[in-house]
């Protein structure tokens, strides 16, 4: 359904804009009574790190906003998903997760403890001897072909996960001083030692990588021209390392040099869609969590539209699912009246304070705008601090001054479409979200209903992808 632009607000205070607007919607959800069973070919996992649904919120508003719009009445890509349910993505040792556990629920399907990864909850963080015998298998292997990775923080674990347990089919992202050998210099900044490479295990996982793809139409590229001079008809493997540490914010990156992870993923398609028994493709966007970690406003929800914008093409006629690992804490405060610089605006409130305080209020978070002499806790007014609200690098308020921001332990939304679609309904536990995908896909232990059909609802074997939208974490199963 097409969003209905506000150009005149004269047209809502008329009972019948939002009737006529509710009945459009209502003929657009009775087509959507009979589900799409068809079994998807190829699955595609979006993983957003740090999109609770106060930041979805942000993001809409602020898409709206940079096209001229009061914000609110416009639609994400996700927002056009038919089907919507929530995830519980708590640890089983605690209420608010860390991204190592909430990756092992939505990739290996079981839920674990705090900061354990690729393991049951019958590993203890720090015992490095519970680890033994309780390894869980992700997704990603039980798709086992055509296995790739997009990942814009390649980083320790998730690198050598890639590179060397996976060994998958594509991997880009940045990370490639995590490749190398420490203190070896890099490509791109050979003059700069902060980028030069930290492996204290002597290994250059790229140069492992090159010699074993040395005779399997395997290419290796770190930078956008080389990227997109490639002839994916012609290429089989790709390894693509972009910065010697994580790919830059969007609102950063040089265009010139460095690819969007919209660019990344469409070569990376164009590449594993040639198999003809399906893929599995990976992508994360990890800067998301960063940048909320460090109370960028603008550069938080402006890394959300970026993740987000992918054309719809990348989404018909398959099924999309989009969701969270966590939350992070960005509420809508105050009953703020319609803005056209929702993060510019300042509001006051005499009886209360002097001060004056922003419309949305990020929680705990590190406050260069505190002044702490504790017990006593003082902070500036935003009006003070205008005159740098506008840049990207500005610093929000926060109600707490911590070091460091912490997740949210809220559920988080699921937003899906396409085949099998309908199986994420309801409030459901995180690691249900990688058993749906395998049903879709016919991969893992459910097969049953791929070799037989059911009179009452017959099966057709299609070539649709299942794409996952998933905001999450780094760490990888």
């Amino acid at each position: 359904l097409i969003t209905t632009k506000f150009c005149d607000l004269q047209q809502e205070k008329d009972p019948g804009f939002w009737n006529a607007w509710a009945q459009r919607t209502l003929r657009s959800a009775l087509t959507l009574q009979e589900p799409n069973r068809n079994i998807a070919k190829n699955l595609i996992l979006f993983l957003g790190d740090g999109m609770g649904v106060p930041t979805v919120t942000a993001a809409r508003i602020l898409k709206g906003q940079l096209s001229g719009q009061y914000g609110e009445e416009v639609q994400l890509e996700m927002d056009k998903f038919p089907y919507v349910s929530l995830s519980k993505t708590y640890n089983t040792n605690a209420q608010v997760p860390d991204s190592a556990g909430t990756a092992t629920a939505y990739l290996c399907g079981v839920k674990a403890n705090e900061g354990t990864v690729g393991v049951s909850a019958a590993a203890v963080r720090g015992q490095c001897n519970t680890t033994r015998g309780n390894e869980v298998t992700s997704i990603l292997k039980w798709a086992k072909e055509s296995v790739g990775c997009v990942i814009n923080a390649l980083r320790g674990p998730s690198s050598d996960f890639c590179l060397l347990d996976l060994d998958g089919q594509v991997i880009m992202g940045g990370g490639r001083k995590y490749m190398l050998p420490k203190n070896t210099s890099d490509v791109e900044y050979p003059g700069e030692k902060k980028h030069s490479g930290t492996r204290k295990d002597g290994r250059n996982l790229i140069q492992e990588w090159t010699d074993r793809m040395r005779d399997k139409k395997g290419y290796y590229v770190w930078n956008k021209k080389d990227l997109l001079s490639i002839n994916p008809s012609s290429a089989d493997y790709l390894l693509g390392l972009f910065e010697p540490g994580d790919l830059q914010y969007d609102l950063e990156r040089d265009s010139s040099t460095d690819p969007s992870l919209t660019e990344m993923v469409e070569v990376a398609i164009k590449i594993l869609r040639k198999n003809p028994e399906g893929f599995y493709l990976l992508v994360e966007g990890f800067l998301i969590q960063i940048i909320s970690s460090l109370t960028f406003p603008s550069s938080y929800v402006l890394t959300h539209i970026s993740f987000l914008s992918f054309p719809s093409s990348h989404f018909l006629p398959h099924m999309s699912l989009l969701t969270f690992s966590s939350s992070h804490v960005l509420p809508h405060i105050f009953f703020l009246t319609f803005s056209s610089t929702h993060f510019l605006t300042y509001i006051s409130f005499p009886r209360i304070s002097f001060l004056t305080f922003p419309p949305s209020l990020f929680l705990p978070y590190p406050q260069p705008q505190y002044k702490c002499n504790f017990p006593k806790i003082s902070r500036s007014s935003v009006s003070y601090l205008f005159f740098s609200v506008e840049q990207n690098d500005y610093q929000a308020q926060s109600a707490v001054p911590l070091r460091m921001e912490t997740h949210g332990g809220e559920d988080v939304a699921v937003f899906s479409k396409g085949p099998m679609a309908h199986l994420l309904h309801g409030v459901q536990e995180q690691n249900y979200i990688p058993h749906a995908m395998a049903y879709a896909a016919c991969i893992g232990q459910n097969r049953a209903h791929c070799r037989t059909r059911s009179s009452a609802t017959p099966l057709a074997i299609t070539t649709p992808s299942l794409f996952l939208l998933i905001t999450a974490a780094w760490l990888l199963c």
